[in-house]
């Protein structure tokens, strides 16, 4: 195409791109960190929240949910951020090649 019928916009019909469908699909590395940043985090407000209130606490799921922790030790609160952040990421490394698969699928 020349740049005069560029310029005057006189584009035919023959160069116009085709609308395309894009698919959503989901960054497994940045759903990943995010996931077990969130789960890290949540970990924390919630050991936060047992110490503030201990009549309300959760510190028995806890034991059951994260193999080798014990309420509370240093040690034992950071085996329970790094098995919240791995948890996050066994989430994402299932959840999202699944959502990939079944969106590019449906296309």
């Amino acid at each position: 195409m020349s740049d005069i019928a560029r310029k005057l916009g006189t584009v035919s019909r023959s160069d116009t791109p085709l609308p395309t469908v894009s698919t959503s699909r989901v960054p497994i590395i940045a759903f990943g960190m995010s996931l077990g940043l969130f789960l890290m985090i949540t970990f924390a407000l919630c050991v936060g929240f047992d110490l503030i209130f201990p009549q309300y606490a959760m510190h028995q799921t806890w034991l059951g949910l994260f193999p080798g922790f014990t309420w509370l030790t240093w040690p034992s609160f950071l085996l329970g951020l790094a098995e919240s952040f791995a948890y996050g990421w066994y989430v994402a490394l299932i959840f999202g090649p699944l959502f990939n698969f079944f969106v590019a699928r449906e296309r």
